[in-house]
């Protein structure tokens, strides 16, 4: 499946997820529980974002001032972001998969699964290593009479 075909899926079926299971849940503890039970995981993924977010800008700067290329930490940013706007979404299924965002070993687990499949390419032509990808090929040059260099 391509992937607007599975986004398409996703904005299709998320919002009927989100109404059942607010339904069912409200239906067992009440409205009111229900309403502060979401402003409180949008409270907490907020916190959480601004904590982990944090963690993950130290490291991308450990990294440059090393001089290795921080190539998790540049796919961990955009999970980041991900999981933060799912947390401020109302419900508790966009919650589940914003909450699973911010935890470290998860989201290290998809930035090297995005990393060993070359989901995305790496910018600059460079490999993680820090390694050419383009080849540079040797040789020497001459000037000959009448030749101008511009």
């Amino acid at each position: 499946m391509k992937i607007v075909q599975i986004l398409f899926l996703f904005f299709l079926t998320v919002p009927f997820i989100e109404i059942y299971l607010l339904l069912q849940i409200g239906g067992i503890i009440g409205v009111f529980p229900t309403i502060l039970m979401v402003v409180f995981t949008a409270i907490l993924g907020a916190w959480l974002l601004r904590k982990q977010g944090l963690a993950t800008w130290l490291r991308f700067q450990e990294s440059v001032n090393k001089g290795v290329i921080p190539a998790y930490e540049m796919i961990e940013g955009p999970i980041l972001l991900v999981g933060g706007a799912l947390l401020l979404t109302p419900g508790f299924f966009t919650d589940a998969i914003g909450f699973a965002c911010l935890v470290p070993g998860v989201r290290k687990k998809i930035a090297r699964y995005v990393i060993e499949n070359k989901l995305v390419t790496p910018v600059g032509g460079f490999q993680q290593e820090g390694t050419p990808t383009h080849h540079v090929i040797e040789g020497e040059f001459e000037k000959k009479d009448g030749d101008e260099t511009p």
